[in-house]
């Protein structure tokens, strides 16, 4: 059984409350916080797809909204994203004390906390995942949202679809080498940026999100 509980913690230090979804199954081995994409929030299919997957492999998650999702409106400054991560990791921290925690998320949501990272340690946070980094623009290819990562000092795992136009492997590959150890990258078989597949391809018992999960899963076990 998983239980799914709204929870609400403060973005910023004078900053509004925002939404989150602490989802917990019966007998977790970690927590995830889960952060959405540009376009998204935390009750998109996609963000609750890759929660319940990682909860079938005992993986509790925190998902949480940015305040621009939060309040309906434009983008915020990253300032505002990046202190939003901080301060939904201090909040998982405080929810599941006992848990190994590791942070990450989709898209954007993934790149904010890279950046947090990057920025200043994270307190308590053993890894950091990323689904669909967004290495440049569709069509814009460019290594420039790589150039923070070799700041960050704990394991990281890339996950990205084979045909994901917002990442061109060749670009990120030099950033991984420097990263030696501490980097990890999985493709995901015919997945775009949004997870959609090729069914004629990919078998349709091969769930992405479980793939997702799984590759999560065994690297969280990896770098306890």
């Amino acid at each position: 059984m998983v239980n799914i509980t709204p929870i609400q913690f403060q973005a910023h230090d004078s900053g509004p409350s925002v939404s989150a979804l602490l989802q917990m199954p019966d007998d977790p081995i970690g927590m995830a916080t889960l952060s959405h994409g540009a376009g998204a929030g935390i009750t998109h299919p996609n963000m609750e797809n890759i929660s319940a997957a990682l909860a079938r492999h005992n993986l509790a998650t925190l998902r949480y909204q940015f305040p621009f999702m939060e309040r309906g409106g434009g983008r915020e400054k990253p300032a505002v994203s990046i202190s939003t991560v901080r301060q939904a990791c201090a909040t998982a921290n405080q929810l599941a004390p006992n848990l190994p925690i590791i942070a990450g998320g989709h898209s954007y949501g993934g790149r904010m906390t890279s950046m947090a990272a990057a920025e200043q340690a994270i307190p308590n946070i053993c890894g950091l995942f990323f689904c669909s980094y967004p290495l440049h623009p569709a069509k814009k290819p460019s290594r420039q949202r790589a150039l923070h990562l070799p700041s960050i000092d704990v394991p990281m795992l890339f996950l990205s679809g084979t045909r994901d136009r917002m990442m061109t492997y060749d670009l990120l590959e030099p950033t991984l080498h420097k990263l030696g150890s501490l980097a990890e990258f999985e493709w995901l078989e015919t997945g775009d940026h949004s997870y959609a597949t090729l069914k004629r391809i990919r078998d349709p018992k091969d769930d992405i999100f479980d793939q997702m999960a799984r590759l999560i899963t065994q690297w969280f076990l990896r770098i306890q």
